[in-house]
């Protein structure tokens, strides 16, 4: 793991931490009881197999 030499400055930990953004998932189209749900892609399979409820 990197350690760091010196101590950082709270600006620039701050700074450095704002420029973090959340991805939005990429929803895809399924069919759960003959309707129409988008989910998180990497959820399709857990929605086929009944492991999560999609919500209305």
């Amino acid at each position: 793991m990197a350690v760091p030499k010196r101590k950082m400055s709270r600006s620039n930990t701050r700074h450095r931490r704002a420029q973090w953004k959340a991805a939005t998932p990429n929803l895809v189209p399924v069919f759960i009881d003959g309707r129409e749900h988008s989910v998180p892609q990497h959820l399709v399979r857990a929605y086929r197999r009944g492991l999560l409820k999609p919500h209305d």
